[in-house]
């Protein structure tokens, strides 16, 4: 079971993520995910809209692909090059994550990602409870 604690003693109050997520069981990690369709073409040239929904898509299809869905991230790590981009993302996470379930996060400007036409990347940590005994 995933326990989350979203604003600590002495710790202002988080608007889109949760401060501390604590869980146990079977840890899954995603690496950085781009706006790139099965096929390897860029998603969205321009359009961080496109590209965060490109990347939520693959970041659930890497999730599926190990047992784990949205409901098991504890953390997300957003590599933007333009922090205006947080809006689009934030909706393309919406999507898949309720507000109510925020995992943690940690948001990070950069210079550039692998390609100047990608616009984000985004990795993520899950942690698929274990089965009950039984």
């Amino acid at each position: 079971m995933t326990e989350r604690i979203t604003a600590p003693a002495g710790i202002a109050p988080a608007a889109q993520y949760s401060h501390v997520v604590s869980a146990r069981g079977r840890l899954v990690a995603v690496s950085g995910q781009l706006a790139l369709d099965e096929d390897g073409a860029l998603v969205g040239p321009g359009d961080p809209g496109a590209q965060a929904r490109q990347v939520f898509e693959n970041l659930r299809r890497c999730l599926a692909a190990a047992g784990a869905g949205f409901e098991h991230v504890v953390k997300l790590t957003y590599f933007v090059t333009d922090m205006a981009h947080m809006p689009q993302i934030r909706a393309a996470r919406g999507a898949h994550i309720p507000d109510d379930r925020l995992p943690a996060a940690s948001a990070v400007r950069v210079a550039g990602l692998v390609a100047p036409e990608f616009l984000m990347e985004i990795e993520a940590l899950a942690v698929v409870p274990e089965p009950a005994d039984g």
